[in-house]
């Protein structure tokens, strides 16, 4: 109890210490971390580790990134950012959320973030569900110039899927709670998965953003093997596919990656270069044997056992849930690591 009471005093004491940053959404709160997790450099599991935050630390709470991140800092002063999972972190204060003058959209459902507004245009960030940008001009019935809470400045799509005018913009662009009714296919950069899927291009293209937007909601959900089918409070590689296929689209897929792997052997045409793949696909991984390649030249790609899957995301990157260590749902890249050697086949799911 006397040591459950210095954490929350200590806590409270780093709170206060600590100035609002200006144009803050938050009111800085207090927090203490209840199971190791990962302190890194930006709100993504594809960002820099700068170190681990240990059981009983305390941080103040800078600001809700969005849905899946606290911006915080720790004793020391270094500012980072941490999964709001409760399973890693409680909140002794809870951070209290203040009017943003600024922001005049908000995103409904992940979607890429651009250096252009093009479907090729270099892909800046995901921007996630619930967060709050500034749309400087509608730039053409496909494409909103925005800047994001950090002050970094791209391209979204204009596509009512993705985002929600919550104002008005500059230019006199739309009103509030307008937004294109185009094809979300032109901000996702997707042009579908190139095999299976049923309907237009158009609606693969929604399909296909639709099950990434229902897995990035679950980043950080902690990894379990076997994991209960019934519940999303934890993960194994086959069962979160399975979920973000299931809450976007209401398709269940096989609950193992090997039946799977078979069911999109049969349901589309695979390619055992995964520099084929499309935006959406999933991809078969053999069992890890270590981190070189000359340890998997003998694989056969149909013949060899499948242990794991993911959904790819384009642009080398997959979306997956591995290991309890790895932090559970992540964003990890393919090339030139282990994953890449590994691949085994990958294709639709649609």
């Amino acid at each position: 109890m006397r040591r459950s009471l210095m954490i929350a005093v200590a806590a409270s004491m780093l709170a206060t210490a600590i100035p609002l940053s200006a144009g803050a959404a938050v009111k800085e709160g207090a927090a203490q971390i209840v199971s190791s997790v990962s302190f890194r450099t930006a709100p993504s599991t594809s960002s820099a580790v700068m170190r681990y935050l240990k059981s009983g630390e305390t941080v103040a709470v800078l600001e809700k990134t969005n849905s899946y991140w606290y911006k915080v800092r720790d004793a020391s002063g270094q500012t980072g950012y941490v999964s709001s999972s409760l399973s890693y972190l409680k909140l002794v204060s809870a951070p209290t959320e203040t009017a943003d003058t600024s922001a005049n959209a908000v995103i409904v459902a992940g979607v890429n973030f651009r250096k252009s507004p093009s479907a090729s245009g270099e892909r800046i960030r995901y921007l996630q569900k619930n967060e709050k940008v500034t749309v400087t001009s509608k730039v053409n019935g496909y494409w909103y110039a925005a800047t994001d809470a950090n002050g970094v400045s791209g391209y979204v799509s204009t596509s009512s899927s993705y985002i929600k005018l919550t104002g008005t913009i500059p230019d006199g662009g739309s009103s509030a709670g307008s937004g294109s009714s185009n094809s979300g296919s032109t901000g996702s950069g997707s042009t579908g998965s190139g095999s299976a899927g049923s309907g237009s291009p158009a609606d693969v293209a929604a399909q296909v953003e639709a099950v990434i937007a229902a897995g990035m909601k679950y980043l950080g959900t902690p990894y379990e093997y076997g994991s209960d089918r019934s519940t999303t409070a934890t993960f194994d590689c086959s069962d979160f596919v399975r979920q973000a296929f299931k809450d976007a689209l209401g398709i269940a897929l096989p609950s193992d990656s090997a039946a799977q792997g078979a069911y999109v052997r049969e349901k589309s045409t695979v390619t055992t270069d995964w520099k084929q793949l499309k935006r959406g696909d999933l991809m078969f991984f053999m069992d890890y044997k270590g981190t070189s390649a000359s340890l998997y030249e003998n694989k056969s790609p149909f013949g060899t056992k499948i242990s794991h899957v993911g959904i790819y995301l384009g642009d080398g990157q997959i979306l997956q849930t591995y290991s309890k260590t790895s932090g559970g749902v992540r964003i990890d890249s393919l090339e030139g690591r282990h994953w890449e050697y590994r691949f085994l086949f990958g294709g639709s799911a649609l």
